[in-house]
């Protein structure tokens, strides 16, 4: 870090300091975060955090905005060759505003809309009573069997008693394939715009390692990290110019302001790194990381909601434990082990306790870590939930967790 902020603030100095030190010490699990590189963290504080440019390329009404329109052009172009679209807008600054931007775009109050459960693994933002997405719009939910799975015969059977006008797929917390061609017969059949939340897994969707949400859906968002690894930020593609148009009316002036130009600055460089053939190599060692953490934790004796994973998440239930995820999430903590509760099918607890843990493993395979530490961290994760209340335990281990952590690096250029 330059000495800039260290001179200038010493107390911010100090605090991200201790996040670097926080970071690199521990080993971040939470299935929704990711290391990014340098070039992407470069890009986020260079010289476009001055700049306005409420608008889009070439109809701006600010001036000055020549090269603020060639970086969000650039942007457009390589997110839609990554993800084999014509259209995309990259200004939405989360993927909470970039969904809904989407509903502003295609729906008016109180239209139907059925997404997937939040308690099964859906998300605030799928129909939540909590969320505005609930508030706004009449919602209605879906979820997973008792496998842990979603029963597409079953979706069709909600969906033909809701008729909605909208039918949200993705997850925030569902380790299988998303069938999206099923979704799109489901739509068809009671006459309903199929819009996918990807965010998850849209680094895996860019490497072929999950089926594509095009051409099957109207409208798909994303946002920008997670297992994309890009900054922190949401963006929205579609193959239709009309929903394009809406879309963009939608973000601005709809619900946005100025871009964040320095952060779509920041999500073109992350897709150039999408782009490459690298890309592939990491997003098959995320798959195979996650694998090794369900399976080694099923030998162990936990219960894995759906008995595996397709993907980079692992949502592990204790509904037949004494212990709550929070009980879990704050145990693994102080062994240097970071994930967080999570709510499972069959819920009992409530969402501030919760009956799960989910654990992901793009932020370590950034770092690195193969099958061979993920199989040493998740024993450590089994030996902590087997002996839960052991703090002296949780110490040694975290100890442990530390000098394997320092072994590998979080901030450097992409190779895998």
């Amino acid at each position: 870090m330059s000495q800039f902020l260290k001179n200038q603030d010493p107390d911010i100095y100090a605090i991200i300091e201790d996040e670097l030190e926080r970071q690199t010490d521990h080993l971040e699990m939470i299935a929704s975060e990711n290391f990014t590189s340098p070039a992407v963290m470069e890009a986020m504080g260079s010289v476009f955090t001055n700049k306005y440019a409420e608008g889009y390329p070439n109809k701006r009404y600010y001036g000055g905005c020549e090269n603020a329109d060639r970086i969000e052009q650039l942007a457009v172009d390589r997110a839609c060759e990554l993800f084999g679209c014509k259209f995309a807008n990259v200004q939405p600054h989360s993927g909470s505003q970039a969904n809904q931007g989407v509903y502003q775009a295609l729906l008016k109050p109180y239209d139907k809309i059925l997404g997937m459960d939040l308690s099964h693994g859906g998300h605030l933002t799928h129909g939540s009573k909590v969320s505005s997405s609930g508030k706004t719009y009449s919602s209605f939910f879906y979820g997973v069997e008792m496998d842990g799975r979603i029963d597409y015969d079953r979706v069709l059977d909600i969906a033909k008693i809701v008729e909605p006008k909208l039918i949200v797929c993705g997850a925030s917390a569902y380790a299988r394939e998303i069938d999206f061609a099923k979704f799109r017969e489901i739509a068809d059949e009671v006459g309903a715009i199929l819009f996918a939340d990807i965010a998850h897994i849209a680094g895996l969707v860019a490497a072929g390692e999950h089926p594509s949400p095009f051409p099957h859906c109207d409208v798909v968002s994303t946002t920008t990290h997670k297992t994309l690894r890009g900054p922190r930020g949401g963006m929205i593609m579609t193959n239709d110019e009309d929903i394009a148009k809406k879309i963009n009316s939608a973000i601005f002036p709809g619900i946005q302001g100025g871009p964040l130009v320095h952060v779509i600055a920041a999500k073109a460089v992350g897709f150039g790194e999408n782009l490459k053939p690298e890309w592939k190599t990491y997003a098959k060692q995320v798959k195979a990381n996650a694998k090794v953490i369900a399976d080694v934790l099923m030998k162990r004796g936990y219960k894995i909601v759906s008995d595996g994973t397709d993907n980079h998440l692992v949502l592990v239930s204790f509904l037949d434990k004494d212990f709550s995820g929070k009980d879990a999430d704050a145990a693994l903590g102080n062994a240097g082990i970071t994930v967080n509760k999570n709510t499972v099918p069959g819920e009992t607890r409530s969402p501030f306790v919760t009956s799960g843990i989910r654990i992901g493993s793009a932020a370590l395979t950034a770092r690195g870590m193969k099958e061979k530490e993920f199989e040493i961290i998740s024993n450590k994760i089994a030996d902590v939930l087997d002996n839960i209340e052991d703090s002296a335990l949780h110490a040694k281990i975290k100890e442990e967790m530390h000098a394997l952590a320092r072994e590998f690096v979080i901030y450097h250029q992409p190779t895998y």
